[in-house]
C-alpha cells in the first residue's frame, strides 16, 4: 500500500467492477472464444480470432472502443453482434458458475457496509453483465446502487460517477479502480482514488494508476484505510 491522503472514512465508496472486484480474466476469455466463434460462423468475421491479451488490455474503456481496437477490420454490423454475443457468452458462464471474484472482496465489501459506507460499482460495461456478475457471485445485494455506461448511456465514467453521486446525494467518496479511467472519474468529481495494482490483464499498471491517492496490492487493504 502506498502511501497518499485519503483523508477520514468516507460516506461512500464508488467501485469498477472488472479488474477491481472481479477477476475479469476468469470469464471473458472464453465468452470472447465462444462469441468469436459464432461471429465467424454468422460470416461476419473473418480470419483468425485477434488474441484474447488484446481485449484484456482493452478492458476498462467503453464498448465501442474495446471492439475498435480489437476488431480494427471489422464492419460496424459486426462489432454490434459482438456486443451481443459476448454479453450472451458472459452470462451463461456466469450461470454455470465460471468467473470470480477477487481473494477478500466480498469479506471486505460487508466490512465496508457494516462501518456504514455506502456501496456502489460505476463501471463502464453493459447493464446485464454488470447485474449479472453481482448477481452470480452473491454481492448485489451490498451495494445501493449498480451503475453502467451501458444502462445509462453515459459517455465517460466521468459522465456516470458524477450522475451517481448527484442522484444519491453523496456527501463524500472514495473512487476504487485499476484504469486510468477510474483515475480520471474520481479526480475530475473531486474525490480520492484507491489505486487498484493486482489486476492480471499485462497492462502497464503504472500508467494506469498515474494520479490515483493511493495504491494497494490486495483488495482487503481498502478495509484498514477505512478504518473498518
Amino acid at each position: 500500500m502506498t502511501e497518499g491522503r485519503l483523508g477520514p472514512r468516507p460516506d461512500a465508496i464508488i467501485f469498477d467492477m472488472d479488474g477491481t472486484l472481479f477477476r475479469t480474466e476468469t470469464n471473458i476469455v472464453a465468452a470472447y472464444e465462444r462469441a468469436y466463434a459464432r461471429l465467424a460462423a454468422e460470416g461476419l468475421a473473418q480470419g483468425e480470432m485477434p488474441a484474447p491479451t488484446v481485449l484484456l488490455g482493452s478492458l476498462g474503456m467503453l464498448l465501442t472502443d474495446i471492439w475498435m481496437r480489437v476488431l480494427p477490420d471489422a464492419s460496424e454490423a459486426a462489432r454490434e453482434r459482438m456486443d451481443v454475443l459476448l454479453l450472451e457468452a458472459q452470462l451463461a458462464l456466469l450461470a454455470e458458475g465460471v468467473g470470480e471474484l477477487y481473494p477478500e472482496v466480498r469479506e471486505t465489501l460487508e466490512r465496508l457496509r457494516s462501518a456504514g459506507c455506502r456501496l456502489f460499482v460505476a463501471s463502464n460495461g453493459l447493464e446485464r453483465y454488470v447485474k449479472g456478475v453481482a448477481e452470480h457471485t452473491g454481492i448485489a445485494g451490498l451495494f445501493e446502487g449498480l451503475y453502467s455506461a451501458g444502462e445509462y448511456r453515459t459517455a465517460s465514467k466521468v459522465d456516470l460517477v458524477r450522475l451517481l453521486l448527484d442522484r444519491h446525494g453523496v456527501a463524500s467518496a472514495w473512487m476504487v479502480g485499476d484504469r486510468s479511467s477510474d483515475v480520471e472519474a474520481g479526480v475530475r468529481n473531486g474525490l480520492p482514488v484507491v489505486g487498484c495494482d493486482y489486476a492480471a490483464f499485462g497492462v502497464a499498471t503504472d500508467k494506469e494508476l498515474q494520479g490515483a491517492t493511493v495504491r494497494i496490492r490486495r483488495f482487503g487493504e481498502l478495509a484498514a484505510l477505512a478504518g473498518a
